[in-house]
């Protein structure tokens, strides 16, 4: 996956936007101002900090090296991604969307509604 479909993904999702509040190299994309994805799009290798179950973040951590914990985050939520061809680009889709199912699903009903935010299958 490359930088610019990664960016193309994250801001697919409704009401998502990308920020940089940590400085111009560093893209922070966000739901209602709640952050799902993290990535310095510019860097090489490419990575994403992304949501994730506890119990899966591990799971996943153990099944590829190119997943480890959230680099400088909760470290039991969320997982680092080192783009590098390891990790299938559906894999990576999968996981941007499951981040910003976590994010969503912890918000008020009435701002999923206006999301048009459904539970995944």
């Amino acid at each position: 996956m490359t930088a610019r479909a990664l960016r193309k993904l994250c801001l697919e999702f409704p009401g998502a936007s990308e920020t940089f509040p940590f400085g111009p190299e560093t893209s922070v994309f966000k739901v209602e101002g709640k952050l799902f994805a993290i990535s310095a799009l510019a860097a090489s290798p490419l990575k994403v900090s992304l949501k994730c179950e506890p119990d899966l973040a591990e799971q996943l951590r153990a099944a590829h090296e190119a997943i480890v914990p959230g680099y400088h985050l909760n470290k039991r939520h969320w997982n680092t991604v080192t783009l590098d061809g390891s990790v299938s680009d559906a894999m990576v889709r999968d996981m941007v969307e499951d981040s910003y199912d976590l994010i969503v699903a912890a918000m008020p009903r009435a701002v999923r509604e206006r999301l048009g935010w459904r539970v995944s299958a």
